[in-house]
Order: C-alpha cells, then structure tokens, then sequence
C-alpha cells in the first residue's frame, strides 16, 4: 500500500523508519551458538521491543523462493508495513541481487512512497494511462522454477489487463511474447496497434475522407473473423446498449498524433453529422487509454464524433495521452508560440551534467499526481554509490524503472529527484507560479489532473480568426483553467466565463490566476449536477449564448493506475461524463429555440 508524506517544512528531509540507528541484531532464529535448525523456534526479538517473525511466516517466504537470511533482513526493515510492501522489498532486494546487508545499516529499506493525502485517494487520483509503468515489480533473472513459475504469472497478468481493455487474447499474447513481460501495458498496447498499422493498413491512408469505422481494420485479414462495431453514423434513438460492455475497443493510433500536427503532412477529413453542427462549439477531452466500450460510448453521446487522440508529447517534453471529441474546424490549426522544449536536455539543461549513458529516457512519461518518497531517492542513491561506473545491468534495470515509473531527474552524482512543481506547470504550458500559494500536495495534485495546455491550445487556435471580439465560454470541470490559460495565450479575449469546479483549492487557482490577468466576467460553480436546463438558459438570456463549451470530466474510473474502481463511465466519479452530455445538449437546444 502506498502512503503518503506529511506536507510540512520538513516534508523535503529524509523519513526513516523509528530506531533508525539501532545496533543490527542478529537473525539466528536458534539463538546465538546453538546449532538447532532455524525453524524449530517460533518467535525471538527483533531488536524492537517486539516478537520476531515466526519460522512459518518466514518459511513461506523461502518458499517462494527468497533466501532466509533476505526474508529476516526484509522482514526487520519492513516492520509493521504488510505482506505486499515486504514482497516488494524482497523483490527489490532481489532485483539489486544484494544479501542481506544490502542497504549497508541504512534502515531506508521500505517500499517506494508517494507524497499525497492517503491510501485509497492515490489510487483514485493517479491520472494516467502508463499504470504499469508505477506498479509493476523489478524482474530478476533467475531460471529456477519458483522464478519461472512467478514469470508466468506476471505474463498472464499483462494478457489479462489487455484482455480486460478489450483486446482479443490472442493479440495479447503475442504482444507480451513479442515485447517481453517487463514491459509496460503502454508500451504492449502500442505494439498491438503497430502490429495492426503493419498487417492491416491502420488508420488508411492519412488524406482519406473520414468514415465511421476509424483505425477498424480490413475486412480482408486472413483469420478474422471479429465483426468490428460501427459506432458512427447512428442516430441517437438507434444507440443500443450504452453501457460500452458490447463494444469493440476502440483503435487507438500509432503515433497517437491525432488528425494533424503543427508543420505536418497528416491531415484528416471529416463529415460532422448534423446534430454536431454548433452553435456552440465543444470540447471534451479524457485519457486515450480507457476501458473497453469508454470511448465508443463517449462518441454515440457526443453525436457519433470520431475522437481525436493525441500524445502530448508532440508538444513538449512529457507524455500525454488523451482523446478529444469536438465539432471544431480542422484546417488553419497553430501552434503556441514560443513553441515548447520537446526534450528533457532542452527543457532542463542543468540535467544533462549529471545524466548517465544508459539512462536512454529524451521525454518524462504522463506526469502524475504523486512523486516518489525520500525513502526511495536514498535507495538509488545507495543502489549506484555501491556499485561500480557503469552499474551493473541488473542495478541499471531497477533504477530506470523506478525513474521511469516517478519521472525522476538527475540533479547530482547518483542522485535523482522528482519534478518540482513549477517544473511542472512549465512542461505542462502554464505560467510560473500558477498553482503557487497551496500545500506541494495540492500542487501535484492539481497539475496532474490538468490540460497540457499547448496540445489543447493547437486545436483551439482555429477560433482566434472566428471570434475577434471575444467569446463565452462554458467551461465544465475547469480544474485549474486548462482551457482559460489555453485561450489568454491564443490571444482570444473571454467575456464571459462560466466555471464549474468542484476543488475549491482548483477555484481558488483559477480565480488568482483571472484577476490578474483578465478582465471579462467569471461566474464560479461549485457542483456540475447543480446545473440544471433552468439555470443554462437564465446564463445563456443573461450573456446571449455560449460559443464553446469545454471541459474533461473525472478519470479516476477510467484511468489504468487505479485498480480498485476502474469501473468505466459506471464508476462514481466518471459517470459525471453523462452530465457534461446533458449539459451541452441543454445548450444546444436552449440556444436554438431561443
């Protein structure tokens, strides 16, 4: 389980375990000198005050394949923490293929920490579609059977999350034998869809007119015989099931460049159907990597719309992928200006000093809404100040995994360090200091669940030509005014905006933030179920309608990190999805009837 670090002055210094600094005890279960085997003693000391393991608790450990002494030291420093972070600290003690003595005295020997509120709140909280790239374990290469037969179990695991996002068995086996089972769902889903792009032609020819079956693959591949499920072109009474649990995953592209890129060739043509057709013009926006049927539901609510999927990393230095549904122009699109430091060196080039050779990472994957502990800075640091330059493979392998699952920096010799947030907002496009003034929790929080502002910006570039004297905006599920500070660096005045935000910490950035830099009209909402038809048309009398209509609702039940309520568009918070539907669809008819 995963626990959260206090936010106080001292929230910077290392959080050691209690009696850090006692001498070692001895692990001899027998008692000094005796020659009794270790199990015959049920419990001894630890060193604590407190009982010692028993030999059952210990000898089912062993079984698993752990030396005795690994599972005694890993028991000692994992203290009352629980079954799952002593197997991940035995792992990790395997990993680094070090004996029991591995943090030389140190007691940091606890599992990785996330800086946040509590247990449960980081799991619903982690927006991001590279789940595994966090929770997966460091592999070891052993060939005994124990070793083998948890390879397997790891390997039926990875099929099974790409089963469960809609994938067919078949394609996911090959894509865990093909890229190995270390690697991440990101990167498996990515080697299904090149797969597809390579034998079935995905995503036709980039100039052919939009149809209703996008990226769907070709009638013609020998072997398949799955019906792909047309999810465009239907009318809103003939839907079917809403739910998504009928449907074929949706394709996602590879790149995920989505319908054109700044300077680009790429260009996709499209047919809006009618009910599309503003006004108002709308964006809605959500992680690309959703559960199987999210999206094609998403696309029968929002008028049958092809979704637009981009990776942010195309725009800047961190990944960040996500699905639009919108009814705004395709042609005339613009990038921000300054265009942004796409790699890590141009980004933050004081990194490059203490940046080692087999570190191969140019761009930070989709920042989060946690950072890695001290606890676990101190045992890289340990884990390279212990071996020799270069590390060794199998150091090198555990301590990329975790830069790559916490996008740690190298900020000194064998020391990393996770983003700050002002480092954050940079790569994210919003300006210096704009979520200053709240807990570094918060911060974390707020960036992690936001817009990147320049992808998002790109495709809003097309109105700055539409509304030269400015717009009204409806802004759903603001956050910390993605889509406000998208707008202000286009250039496009907001006469009216009409926020809806439940963090008051989010309105309270959203608003500093206007103040200072604004001077039309921000109306602030607390619930988005508050906003009924009668409230919609009393604004829109009030303002004269709404030209765009914005937000992306939770994906605490859609995102791949959370794996307690990844329930879909059914799930708690992302079934607030169906509102932002209803809520523009109230705006439309409203501003077609008055």
């Amino acid at each position: 389980m995963v626990h959260w670090v206090s936010d106080n002055e001292d929230s910077d210094k290392f959080e050691w375990d209690s009696d850090g600094e006692e001498e070692e005890t001895s692990f001899n279960l027998a008692g000094a000198g005796s020659s009794a085997p270790a199990s015959r003693n049920i419990d001894v000391a630890n060193g604590y005050g407190k009982a010692g393991p028993s030999a059952s608790s210990v000898q089912e450990y062993v079984a698993m394949g752990f030396p005795e002494e690994m599972v005694l030291k890993a028991m000692k420093d994992n203290g009352d923490d629980g079954a799952e972070s002593l197997v991940e600290l035995l792992l990790t003690y395997k990993a680094l293929g070090n004996d029991p003595s591995v943090d030389n005295g140190s007691t940091s020997g606890c599992a990785p920490q996330a800086a946040a509120d509590s247990d449960d709140d980081i799991l619903e909280n982690w927006d991001s579609e590279d789940a595994a790239e966090r929770n997966k374990g460091p592999a070891f290469d052993e060939s005994d059977d124990e070793d083998f037969l948890r390879e397997m179990s790891q390997k039926d695991e990875k099929v099974d999350s790409l089963v469960n996002m809609g994938f067919p068995e078949d394609e996911a086996i090959m894509a865990v034998t093909r890229c190995g089972q270390d690697a991440s769902i990101a990167v498996l889903v990515d080697s299904i869809y090149a797969s597809q792009t390579a034998g079935d032609g995905y995503y036709g020819n980039s100039s052919d007119h939009e149809d209703n079956s996008y990226g769907g693959r070709k009638k013609g591949r020998p072997g398949n015989k799955r019906k792909r499920k047309s999810f465009g072109g239907q009318s809103q009474g003939s839907r079917g099931p809403l739910d998504g649990s009928n449907d074929e995953p949706m394709p996602l592209p590879n790149p995920m460049i989505g319908f054109n890129l700044p300077n680009g060739s790429m260009s996709v043509k499209r047919s809006l159907p009618g009910q599309a057709i503003g006004p108002p013009y709308f964006y809605y926006e959500n992680v690309a990597l959703a559960p199987k049927g999210v999206w094609t539901t998403i696309s029968r609510f929002l008028y049958d719309i092809q979704p637009e999927f981009v990776d942010s990393k195309f725009f800047c230095a961190a990944a960040r992928k996500r699905g639009y549904i919108h009814n705004l122009p395709l042609v005339n699109r613009s990038a921000l200006r300054p265009i942004p430091p796409k790699t890590i060196f141009e980004a933050f080039p004081r990194t490059k000093k203490w940046w080692p050779s087999w570190d191969p990472r140019r761009q930070f994957n989709c920042l989060q809404t946690c950072v890695a502990s001290a606890k676990l800075l101190e045992r890289i640091r340990l884990a390279l100040t212990n071996s020799v330059d270069p590390p060794p493979q199998r150091v090198q392998k555990y301590v990329l995994e975790e830069c790559r699952k916490w996008n740690l920096a190298w900020v000194g010799l064998n020391k990393v360090a996770p983003l700050e947030p002002d480092e954050m907002e940079f790569l994210l496009g919003f300006p210096k200091d704009h979520t200053r003034g709240i807990s570094r929790t918060e911060r974390y929080r707020s960036l992690g669940n936001s817009f990147q502002v320049d992808t998002v910006a790109y495709h809003l570039s097309v109105l700055k030509d539409m509304f030269p004297h400015g717009m009204n905006v409806l802004s759903l599920f603001s956050g910390i005014g993605g889509a406000e500070v998208a707008l202000h660096r286009l250039g496009i005045r907001m006469n009216n905006v009409i926020s809806v935000e439940k963090s008051e910490v989010n309105r309270t950035i959203l608003k500093s933030w206007w103040d200072q830099t604004q001077t039309g009209t921000l109306i602030e909402i607390s619930d988005v179920q508050t906003l009924t038809s009668e409230k919609i048309e009393s604004y829109i009398r009030r303002i004269g309608g709404f030209d765009l209509v914005i937000g992306g609702s939770p994906c605490n039940n859609l995102a791949g990190s959370n794996r307690h309520h990844r329930d879909g568009l059914e799930g708690e918070h992302s079934a607030l999805f169906y509102h932002y539907f209803r809520i523009l669809d109230a705006v439309k008819s409203i501003m077609e009837r008055l």
